[in-house]
């Protein structure tokens, strides 16, 4: 009897471990304005689980379940899903969203539940500064990663600079981050506008902007942040700010965007990805798999989506398992990561990745209807002096 009761707690431990899985949330938003944004980065988390697990979607034995929520780019619902990730569906780790203001509101539910969010593509400072809390790991680049490498390629003494974004935490961390950068480079910012995210008459904006600018002796630039669609460069451009003797510049985009590029051939920016800039095995797996499976290349949050998958794989075989937040986190700490723009690692301090960016100018080739944006130079993440704002 006893040899039989001992058997069946045996079978019963055979049948959980096999059964066992490491349940993943990616809550994002999966419509609304950004649904392109969305799609990219759910492609890359697929393709990046994929790839460090070799192509079984098993860690150590153990499946993956990936589960996917809908924001709608909705605070009040993106906090609602992350919380029913979490309680109903008791997802080990979550990722995401898009929008920075969704960020914002789901943050408090990861230190709730005690649960790690891998924040992506968000971008505002915030998430990782003054709203962090030791739960939030971000794999995407943050607002000072793009404005430091966008004044390394653009400031200079001599320079002066206005800036158009749109009125939330992304355009306002943006710009606020980028001003800061800016001081070192010895260039001046002469004006901000900020209009709110659905604008699509760009013209009183634009017209304060030149009367600003038009005075103004030497070299004169519009720095342009923008997320989402209705991106103003086109319409700016075609207002011809060359008669004020100013130039249009802004940072690096999905495709989509870069079409617009194409009016504007040596401009110059930094940018987070380019499908051809990186050379390393990683990013060949994925432009050779993202042109097989979906007969495009990957875009701009592909590559982020993949490297967020690619370190929830790398985090639970350094922690043992998925189950122990305290192992997450301490594994996630300072870790070392393979991503198709090479390696990352979360700066121990506050969580965010230390990643390379990318100097480019744009460029018109044949066969592209978009303004292609070529390497300049790697600006290494040694040379970014990102601060640390969770303080």
């Amino acid at each position: 009897m006893l040899r039989a009761v001992a058997l069946t707690a045996v079978g019963a431990l055979m049948a959980t471990a096999a059964t066992a899985e490491i349940r993943i949330a990616h809550v994002y938003g999966k419509t609304g304005p950004f649904e392109a944004y969305a799609a990219q980065s759910h492609n890359g988390l697929m393709l990046g689980l994929e790839y460090a697990t070799g192509g079984t979607m098993e860690i150590d034995g153990e499946k993956i379940v990936v589960i996917e929520k809908d924001t709608q780019l909705k605070p009040d619902i993106g906090r609602a899903q992350l919380e029913e990730a979490y309680g109903d569906d008791d997802a080990h780790i979550a990722i995401g969203p898009v929008s920075s203001g969704v960020a914002l509101a789901m943050l408090p539910v990861a230190e709730e539940y005690e649960r790690v969010l891998i924040v992506e593509p968000a971008v505002a400072d915030s998430i990782t500064g003054a709203n962090w809390n030791p739960y939030i790991f971000r794999t995407g680049r943050n607002s000072s990663q793009d404005a430091i490498a966008n004044a390394v390629a653009l400031g200079g003494e001599g320079v002066t600079i206005a800036t158009l974004a749109q009125d939330y935490a992304f355009g306002r961390d943006g710009v606020a981050a980028f001003k800061e950068a800016l001081e070192a480079t010895g260039a001046e910012i002469a004006h901000e506008e900020y209009v709110p995210t659905d604008t699509t008459d760009f013209t009183a904006a634009a017209e304060r902007i030149f009367t600003k600018m038009g005075d103004i002796e030497g070299e004169k630039k519009l720095f342009i942040i923008w997320a989402g669609g209705g991106n103003p460069m086109s319409k700016i451009n075609a207002m011809e700010p060359e008669r004020f003797g100013v130039e249009i510049a802004t940072g690096g985009n999905i495709l989509a965007a870069l079409k617009a590029y194409k009016e504007l051939p040596g401009m110059e920016g930094a940018t987070y990805y380019y499908y051809e800039i990186p050379q390393n095995p990683v990013n060949e797996w994925l432009v050779k798999t993202h042109f097989e499976r979906f007969d495009s290349p990957p875009d701009f949050f592909t590559a982020g989506g993949m490297a967020s998958g690619m370190a929830i794989v790398e985090a639970i075989k350094k922690a043992g398992g998925a189950e122990d937040t305290d192992a997450l986190i301490a594994a996630m700490e300072g870790m070392t990561w393979e991503t198709p723009k090479g390696q990352m690692q979360f700066r121990a301090e506050d969580h965010q990745a230390m990643q390379t960016m990318y100097h480019f100018r744009t460029e018109v080739h044949d066969g592209k209807d978009y303004g292609v944006p070529v390497l300049v130079r790697e600006i290494g993440m040694d040379e970014m002096a990102i601060p640390v704002r969770n303080k």
